[in-house]
């Protein structure tokens, strides 16, 4: 057993952002899934959103942000983080980040949703110099303990102590070892899940390996409400390649002009979805302007072209995806990319209020995995970053503000490993990953109807019974763990889709495509 003062599940921005801020006055420790840097920060390509340029205000990041997330938005919460949002752009450089400076300003950048140019950056690989910048800072610091290939597997609560209190608290995480295979529980009085999204639990998707929706899967196993989990994000232009998956085109390249082309005959085809924002409409309009177009005409994908843009222009403002590119033999100052839609962003998740409070006494959650209030039905781009660090540091905040309240950790019962073997069979394990992740492209996508979703949860239900034997029968590995975190975030998925009846942001059913008057979250309780 390992005890510290406050365990962090997760080592991107929300959770190395909560952890120096409660490092100075607490022992923390910070597990990792994989190496520190292979969460879905050091992907994050576009930038963070804050109201910085002259004739902006907070009121209009606020609006935009409740107009992408078409109501759904708890309006508090959307001010409480757009007012944040400076002071937290400050801290990441007084860390270091390089922000891009356009004379003795930030340069700013605009994208899809947005009424001003509010976007701070890195070129276009913001999240990986964040990443730097806050692991850099976290491995200095004498309080923070850094541990990776920790793979949580479910959280430590009252039921697991030695002697049952019955309080309900959390106490900290059973997680396997990569390397060593051996289960270890890290205990603390104060848990923080900063486990990133569920991306993978669909075919296509810009999200890293690991998002398997880990931390919603054990809170909502534990006892906590989930909610708007049916808000699962397309972002529209992510690279048609055979050979190269899961590499975005950053909405930025919109946002700097570049259009969407018709392959076939040559149309900029936003002006027939909506003509006014054109392809800086919110993700959901765009995504599913492509979607209906690809299946329109029968296309593979559609182009993004920024090729009228000044070639210098473009290979400034894009470095990384220019490199990219010319390696694909793609050159995109003189020819277009081709895009397609990919599943991007999980905009529901763990019910958390503004401190970051779960249902359940000493657990706390920040980022991709909660249902802060802050994005509805759908996110507005580069809000997601931005969220990590005003909840990771708020959270940090009710902990320190309140840790006098927090009980001692109590004993609690390790990990039995003596009560399963190893399997001989573990091409069952890719077997179920495959099923669940091309059902859920194929029955639970952009375009969603009753009867898919119904086919969806009748497959959930079988694999259900065959991973929960397969988990009883044999010893745990990081594959049958994400498996069964997979198969229990695709099942609140499709539940909270069935119970939406009505086309909200990113649920859009054939069944209900009218939007009801009164916004209503869908909330699912264990």
């Amino acid at each position: 057993m390992t005890g510290a003062d406050v365990l962090i599940v997760g080592s991107g921005a929300a959770g190395l952002t909560a952890a120096l801020n409660l490092a100075d006055r607490f022992k923390v420790t910070v597990l990792a899934k994989g190496a520190l840097n292979e969460g879905s920060t050091a992907w994050a390509q576009g930038g963070i959103a804050a109201v910085l340029e002259p004739g902006d205000t907070f009121e209009n990041h606020v609006e935009d942000t409740m107009v992408a997330g078409a109501g759904l938005n708890d309006r508090e919460i959307v001010e409480f983080v757009v007012e944040n949002a400076p002071a937290a752009i400050e801290r990441l450089q007084k860390l270091g980040v390089p922000f891009a400076q356009e004379g003795n300003a930030l340069h700013l950048t605009r994208e899809g949703g947005h009424s001003h140019r509010r976007i701070v950056h890195v070129d276009d690989a913001t999240g990986w110099a964040v990443q730097e910048a806050l692991q850099r800072a976290a491995e200095a610091h004498p309080n923070i303990t850094l541990v990776p290939d920790q793979v949580a597997i479910d959280l430590a609560t009252s039921r697991h102590e030695e002697r049952y209190s019955g309080a309900g608290n959390v106490w900290g995480v059973y997680a396997v070892d990569r390397k060593s295979g051996h289960v270890n529980l890290y205990t603390a009085r104060a848990t923080i899940l900063a486990t990133g999204g569920a991306g993978r639990t669909y075919l296509f998707s810009t999200a890293p390996r690991g998002a398997t929706g880990d931390g919603i899967a054990m809170a909502w196993r534990a006892g906590c409400r989930v909610s708007n989990m049916e808000m699962m994000q397309f972002h529209p232009t992510c690279l048609y390649n055979l050979d190269v998956k899961n590499f975005l085109i950053t909405e930025a390249v919109r946002g700097e002009g570049g259009r969407l082309i018709n392959p076939l005959n040559g149309h900029r085809f936003m002006v027939d979805y909506d003509p006014e924002r054109l392809e800086l409409a919110p993700r959901d309009v765009v995504a599913r302007a492509i979607d209906a177009e690809i299946k329109r005409y029968g296309l593979d994908y559609v182009h993004l072209d920024i090729s009228h843009q000044p070639a210098d222009f473009v290979r400034g403002h894009f470095p990384n995806i220019y490199e990219k590119l010319i390696g694909l033999g793609i050159d995109m100052t003189v020819q277009p990319i081709p895009v397609v839609p990919a599943q991007h962003y999980t905009c529901g998740g763990i019910v958390v209020d503004r401190d970051g409070r779960t249902d359940l006494p000493g657990l706390y959650a920040a980022g991709e995995c909660t249902e802060s209030g802050l994005h509805g039905a759908n996110r507005l781009a580069s809000n997601s970053l931005l969220e990590c660090f005003v909840f990771g540091e708020a959270a940090a905040q009710h902990i320190a503000a309140h840790w006098d309240a927090l009980p001692p950790v109590p004993k609690i019962r390790p990990w039995d490993e003596s009560r399963v073997a190893d399997s001989d069979e573990e091409v069952v394990i890719k077997q179920n990953w495959t099923e669940i992740r091309r059902f859920m492209w194929n029955y639970v996508g952009i375009v969603r109807t009753t009867k898919r979703l119904q086919r969806a949860q009748h497959r959930i239900k079988m694999l259900t019974a065959e991973i929960e034997d397969y988990y009883g029968h044999f010893r745990v590995t990081p594959d049958l763990i994400e498996l069964r975190n997979l198969l229990q975030t695709a099942d609140l998925i499709v539940r909270s889709a069935l119970h939406r009846h009505e086309s909200r942001g990113l649920h859009y059913t054939l069944d209900w495509p009218e939007t009801l008057e009164t916004p209503v979250d869908t909330v699912l309780v264990p």
